[in-house]
């Protein structure tokens, strides 16, 4: 067992990328859950002692005990949201805004695709884009039913809505939620440096997909009536439950913007929330509906990430990047962008982010904090907005799609990306501008 230790420390490196690497594969393919592949190569990470199974170390905290490497930032932000929306969405609260959306756009069909990328948007930038798609899809189905229109031109738009909203905050996407948490970035730097790029990306993808489905987008005068007449009186399920929730929730947030003021972390800003929430609900039937295979899915794959971390792995990458684009701010930022624009549509986004996130920390403690300050928007813009390319590319994508072919319309992978690789370009050449102009010129 001594000489195998030995060993393993001796290459220690080439062991903890391949256990990335494999992973990473084993992922893709989804021939095996994902948190079962996370949380193995986990396990083997700490028993080849790629990072230390010990807290204490010779009588001083070891720096390489496995759960320094965990993220607790990311864990209980996660958990916290996860119970808020699942006891906020029992009301009916997000419903009933979806509908008077709805009744707004008088039964349009152009403007119905308007709003229901618009409510996507926006709700996914403060609730997961899972919950987002999961709330707003059974509203999509019977709009479709009610003007007798194919609901695939308002899915693929609300794909598209959902990861281009998460993208603008802080919480909206899973990514962010790392990169805030490495990088120190709150909850406001996101609405300030991103929204303003998010808002322009959203309004010419929406307006792009109205044109390429102008000619499904069509009914008549009576059907647009009956949508202009929706009955919303029942939506709302639980009053008090939707005061409670829709003042929480509200709290939640302004403690996430006030976060430069008061200091507080934003997880416990949120758990805060969860609990008061908690209060007044059976915590056992809440906690069964947190999304658990995430949470350790995360958990597993800080701890192999770590391992490569240990080793030295990530100072190698680092270097490497340097090396090829020579130390240039613009190069560097430009390849990040559009590799993680590239990779995250073909991979899940989040072992993607978690990957890279030590690497930018390795590239600030080598060139500062000013050189790697954009890089992080680049990050963030190319991990989320990349999950539009293919309909693998984001969770959502593939709830929506599972969904719709549950209901007798099924979203071909090839037809998918003939329309999410021109909506990836055009989001990441936008990004692209924007952070040129903002950060580099």
């Amino acid at each position: 067992m001594e000489h195998l230790l030995a060993l393993v420390q001796a290459h220690s490196v080439v062991i903890s990328a391949t256990i990335l690497l494999v992973a990473y594969v084993f992922i893709a393919t989804e021939k095996i859950p994902k948190v079962t592949v996370a949380l193995l190569g986990a396990a083997l990470t700490i028993l080849l002692g790629l990072v230390s199974q010990t807290k204490m170390a010779d009588g001083v905290l070891n720096a390489h005990y496995f759960i320094n490497f965990v993220d607790f930032n990311v864990i209980f932000l996660l958990v916290s949201m996860m119970i808020i929306v699942s006891i906020a969405t029992r009301s009916g609260m997000f419903n009933w805004i979806a509908n008077e959306l709805l009744r707004l756009t008088k039964g349009h069909p152009k403007m119905v695709l308007f709003v229901l990328g618009l409510f996507t948007a926006v709700t996914s930038a403060f609730l997961d884009n899972v919950t987002t798609v999961i709330l707003i899809m059974p509203v999509t189905f019977f709009i479709a039913t009610q003007l007798d229109i194919n609901p695939i031109p308002f899915l693929i738009t609300e794909i598209f809505s959902s990861n281009i909203g998460g993208t603008a905050t802080l919480i909206g996407d899973p990514p962010n939620i790392i990169i805030g948490s490495a990088a120190g970035l709150s909850f406001m730097d996101f609405v300030l440096v991103l929204t303003p790029i998010i808002a322009v990306i959203f309004l010419v993808i929406v307006g792009l997909m109205t044109f390429v489905f102008r000619k499904q987008l069509v009914t008549t005068p009576e059907k647009m009536a009956a949508v202009a007449n929706l009955d919303n009186s029942k939506t709302i399920t639980d009053f008090p439950l939707m005061i409670r929730s829709a003042i929480v929730l509200a709290l939640v947030i302004l403690g996430f913007v006030l976060h430069d003021i008061t200091h507080i972390e934003t997880c416990v800003t949120a758990m805060l929330g969860a609990s008061f929430l908690l209060l007044f609900e059976k915590p056992t039937g809440i906690l069964k509906e947190v999304e658990w295979n995430t949470i350790f899915f995360f958990i597993g794959l800080f701890i192999i990430i770590g391992g490569l971390e240990a080793s030295g792995g990530i100072a190698l990458m680092a270097k490497w990047i340097l090396n090829v684009t020579q130390g240039s701010q613009e190069a560097t930022a430009m390849i990040i962008l559009w590799a993680s624009g590239f990779i995250s549509g073909i991979i899940d986004n989040i072992p993607y982010t978690a990957t890279m996130t030590p690497m930018l920390l390795e590239i600030e403690n080598v060139m500062g904090h000013d050189y790697t300050y954009p890089l992080w928007w680049c990050l963030s813009l190319g991990a989320c907005l990349g999950g539009n390319m293919t309909i693998i590319g984001a969770a959502a994508n593939v709830i929506v799609s599972e969904t719709s072919a549950h209901h007798g319309h099924p979203i071909q992978f090839m037809k998918f990306l003939k329309y999410g690789f021109i909506t990836m370009i055009i989001s990441l050449a936008l990004s692209a501008a924007y952070i040129y102009l903002r950060f580099l010129h």
